[in-house]
């Protein structure tokens, strides 16, 4: 292109598929962590509740799907502690880094520790690091974009392919080798997936500058003892809880949901009463707090695919195709498949339709509808014994909870980009993180009343419960579009 008033040609920026050059080495870096991520997530529930025999340590199946959901909604909540770290004392370039290398450490830990202590160890250090990775990657991503960029909502949906590149990827592997090899070798395999990514990061962090390096609300250095402090008392506190058992593991997921409530629930008030959030700002946060109940409401149903879905699969799914039984955790890869296939046509959706594209309410609307709908669908075929659900219905089933996904999930994590006060920037990314955490954690607390004997009223109850939410948020819609002024 040549300037006006100059003879000098500027060479064509180069992009990554139309977006930022440097959104390619944050969607290598996330697909290798989710890789590992849904890899090992892909055969932690049976793991822990195959018998001894089977390679698993045993576990009733309550009990396991507490920790499974525990665990992943740590993994959300962690995203607190991730932000907080970005904003206040590293920036957001180093907690990603160090986060991945936690992450990696976990999935080693898992790998060659025996029992119980590999899967307490692994999982801490996984739920720290992904929570770390989750809150700087999404909020760097975000930081690539003008507010008013209309490439911003097909950047996300870009990057939510790479991470269902990973979730596909991991589970297949893992659940290959696990089925084959062992459960560790899994683990391990998990553990070499995050190396991989943590390479490929290596070689392009430097292009992360500026910004992403800075820490936009320091921390002063006498208050950084305190901090140290706390931080020790609490992790005293809770390792003499669950050491001594008076919280028991089948109650993890309880506890989960009642601290991701409170820190909420904090969150919102420290955020809409900081003096430093201007008027416009905290009108826009106060609009933003139906949009995270309606989140926390799709992620309780969403995430049981790693609970009552793994369950359902193991024990009610006819898995054999043209002879071969597949493995338990494959079917975790179907979803992700979908996702692959579908976000390139809602980034090019929403790309196309520009401003006349649905409001961010209405998307939200829509996925908690067909969320709930998704697990009306289970009603046909409620009732059956062993190997009686058919693997094609089932991918029936996925395939919606994929629209769900896909009109709500990205489109939430570039809402909390939008709506972030300037001096909350990676913590509000955080915030709509633990939307997720209260809504995972759920999905083990809902998982102890499923049985194959209720399971007409389970999924009647819960989908018929998300559509109603539905209404409600689209309802508010008017209102929560005024108190956003301006935000699509």
């Amino acid at each position: 292109m040549t300037v006006p008033g100059t003879d000098e040609v500027q060479p064509r920026q180069r992009t990554f598929f139309g977006q930022p050059r440097v959104l390619a080495n944050l969607f290598g870096v996330e697909l290798w962590e989710r890789f590992s991520f849904y890899g090992m997530q892909g055969i932690l529930l049976i793991y822990l509740y195959y018998e001894a025999d089977r390679g698993g340590l045993g576990i009733d199946e309550a009990t396991a799907t507490s920790i499974v959901g525990a665990y992943g909604g740590a993994v959300y909540l962690s995203t607190i502690l991730g932000g907080w770290a970005a904003d206040r004392l590293f920036g957001r370039e180093r907690v990603l880094f160090g986060s991945a290398v936690l992450v990696m450490a976990g999935h080693i830990c898992l790998a060659v520790l025996p029992g119980l202590a590999g899967v307490a160890a692994g999982l801490v250090c996984i739920a720290i690091g992904s929570g770390g990775v989750k809150a700087t990657a999404t909020s760097l991503v975000g930081s690539l974009y003008a507010e008013d960029d209309p490439r911003r909502d097909a950047g996300f949906s870009l990057f939510y392919l790479g991470v269902n590149l990973g979730a596909l990827a991991g589970p297949l592997l893992t659940g290959l080798l696990q089925q084959n090899a062992g459960f560790h070798y899994g683990f391990g395999l998990a553990a070499v997936g995050m190396a991989i990514g943590l390479t490929q990061y290596a070689f392009g962090r430097r292009q992360l500058t500026g910004a992403a390096r800075e820490v936009p609300n320091p921390l002063s250095p006498s208050r950084r003892p305190l901090v140290v402090g706390v931080a020790v008392a609490v992790v005293a506190v809770i390792s003499v809880v669950v050491l001594t058992g008076v919280l028991p593991a089948g109650r993890l997921a309880t506890a989960v949901v009642v601290v991701s409530a409170v820190a909420a629930v904090a969150y919102f008030v420290v955020i809409l009463s900081a003096g430093t959030v201007s008027g416009v700002e905290r009108r826009r946060m106060l609009g933003f707090i139906p949009m995270f109940l309606a989140s926390a409401v799709f992620w309780s149903l969403y995430q049981q695919q790693f609970t009552v879905v793994t369950i359902y699969s193991d024990q009610r799914l006819d898995r054999t195709v043209l002879g071969w039984r597949m493995p338990v955790s494959w079917v975790q890869s179907i979803n992700p498949v979908f996702v692959i296939l579908l976000s390139g046509v809602f980034a090019a959706l929403w790309t196309r339709l520009g401003d006349r594209q649905p409001s961010t309410p209405a998307k939200f609307t829509a996925g908690t509808v067909v969320m709930g709908v998704a697990f009306l669908l289970f009603l046909p075929l409620a009732g059956g014994g062993p190997n009686s659900a058919p693997l094609l219905a089932l991918t029936g089933i996925l395939f919606v909870f994929t629209v769900a996904e896909l009109l709500l999930s990205p489109v939430g994590l570039s809402l909390a980009t939008k709506v972030a006060p300037a001096a909350f920037r990676t913590q509000t990314v955080a915030l709509f993180f633990l939307s997720v955490a209260l809504g995972t954690a759920m999905s083990g607390v809902l998982a102890r009343y499923y049985s194959a004997e209720h399971e007409a009223l389970y999924f009647g109850l819960l989908g018929g419960v998300a559509v109603l939410f539905g209404a409600v948020l689209a309802a508010l819609t008017p209102l929560i579009r005024r108190l956003m002024g301006g935000v699509h």
